[in-house]
């Protein structure tokens, strides 16, 4: 069975790309217009002074960065000017990486499926490879962002300011110091960054030419290959996902750590990358290229839907309490300053626990199409808030805004995204007659 990429969708896609570029461009236009306008941040402070002064900031911290203190004449106003200048690349980064690691999840939870030795997700084994196929597209953009970083192209990236290193200069961090030496140097961390990229990659390649191989010879030994490729890529997907989450976002924050803050990232990806499999799975279905497909396939994605769901919230929970309830300032500052700068932070958790939870327990509603479409792209768009709320807030701190940047970032990574994954669909053979487990995956079904 094979997929006709439509052309309307095509045209859609292409309209995204193109108005996204478009609208980010305009953004850029007016982001440089605020950098050489010399009273735009001194305007920001003085109409919004406690979310530059307020109480989640250390005694030593305002003592140093008084209000009264306009201009150049604020320690903290060189700060304030890369927040400004760091709004276009963040827009861009939030959109890019929750893109690629959404992409990156898909692949995993398949190979997930192939190791487990699972029948009931075969019939839509075809959809997490399409949705996998952007990870070359979207690693080369998240490369582009980090080289950027890393040549100071932007200062995302706090850390990598040299003097902080400098025992000689005043600005000498010992925390941020110590933590160079064995993890956050700039050749480790670009090293680092290109071989995450490569491994997701050259694991989708892998991936992809097993399968094919399954179709065109169906023996157990082109299976026990597959089994292979994916138990190895699983191992490596664990290990770089979570030094992906270190690199990419948790060093925006140098002096904030967690130690389960790449579990709760993973989690976040897991749940987008089995939302938007439902919904390809169910739009497929409705124009008649994946017929296989039925409310039984379609219930247990929205149990993993809901799954993943609970267990972001328990993650979640798990991290703010414990730090919270601690009040250790260097953890609980990262809290605090999205509470005094962010209002929508925990609003987040409506969408994607409250909503969830109402909704998704009973095992009738996860066979209806329509709900479970719609509830994926809420989930959807539930978990690039949260990645909003995890990047934004260092890299702009007070400065942002829903905006023309963030938009059309997001519809250009979301133009690119849907060209690429239903191209590589409508290039693959929807039904894998060459897995063993088609023919149990065709007749399954779910027993309560």
């Amino acid at each position: 069975m094979q997929y006709s990429f439509s052309p309307k969708l095509k045209l859609a896609s292409f309209v995204l790309i193109i108005l996204g570029a478009v609208l980010y461009g305009i953004g850029v236009f007016m982001n440089s217009a605020d950098q050489k306008d010399p009273k735009y941040i001194e305007n920001m402070v003085q109409s919004h002074p406690e979310k530059f002064f307020g109480d989640y900031q250390s005694a030593e911290y305002q003592e140093l960065n008084q209000t009264h203190l306009e201009g150049h004449d604020n320690p903290q106003w060189h700060t304030w000017e890369h927040h400004v200048a760091n709004r276009p690349w963040a827009a861009l980064m939030t959109a890019s990486y929750f893109a690629f690691g959404l992409s990156a999840a898909a692949l995993f939870f398949l190979c997930v499926q192939f190791a487990s030795n699972s029948g009931w997700s075969i019939v839509v084994s075809r959809v997490m490879e399409g949705i996998a196929s952007y990870i070359p597209v979207g690693g080369i953009l998240m490369l582009i962002i980090v080289f950027a970083s890393a040549f100071g192209g932007n200062h995302l990236f706090h850390w990598m300011d040299k003097s902080l290193v400098d025992p000689t200069d005043p600005h000498y961090d010992i925390f941020i110091a110590s933590k160079s030496k064995i993890w956050l140097n700039i050749p480790g961390w670009l090293s680092r960054s290109v071989l995450y990229v490569l491994i997701f990659s050259a694991g989708l390649f892998w991936i992809k030419r097993a399968t094919k191989r399954l179709d065109e010879v169906k023996d157990r030994k082109n299976w026990e290959k597959l089994f292979t490729a994916a138990v190895v890529f699983i191992v490596l997907y664990s290990l770089s996902i979570t030094g992906m989450a270190w690199d990419w976002v948790m060093s925006l924050d140098p002096h904030w750590y967690s130690t389960i803050f790449m579990f709760y990232g993973i989690v976040s990806h897991q749940v987008a990358a089995a939302a938007l499999t439902a919904i390809i799975s169910i739009n497929l279905k409705n124009q008649g290229s994946l017929p296989l497909f039925n409310d039984n396939h379609q219930h247990d994605l929205a149990k993993y839907m809901f799954g993943f769901s609970i267990l972001w919230t328990y993650l979640w929970f798990c991290q703010f309490m414990l730090q919270w309830y601690a009040d250790i300032p260097e953890e609980v500052q990262y809290f605090q300053q999205r509470n005094a700068q962010y209002p929508g932070y925990y609003w987040m958790l409506l969408v994607n626990f409250l909503l969830v939870l109402l909704i998704m327990t009973s095992s009738g509603i996860k066979r209806v199409p329509q709900l479970v479409f719609w509830m994926g792209v809420m989930i959807i768009l539930g978990h690039y808030w949260d990645f909003y709320n995890q990047i934004m807030p260092a890299a702009v701190g007070a400065f942002h805004n829903f905006g023309l940047l963030e938009i059309g970032s997001l519809m250009f990574v979301g133009g690119l995204f849907t060209y690429v994954v239903f191209s590589a669909i409508s290039k693959l053979n929807l039904e894998p007659k060459g897995n063993p487990y088609f023919h149990e995956s065709k007749i399954y079904e779910y027993p309560f």
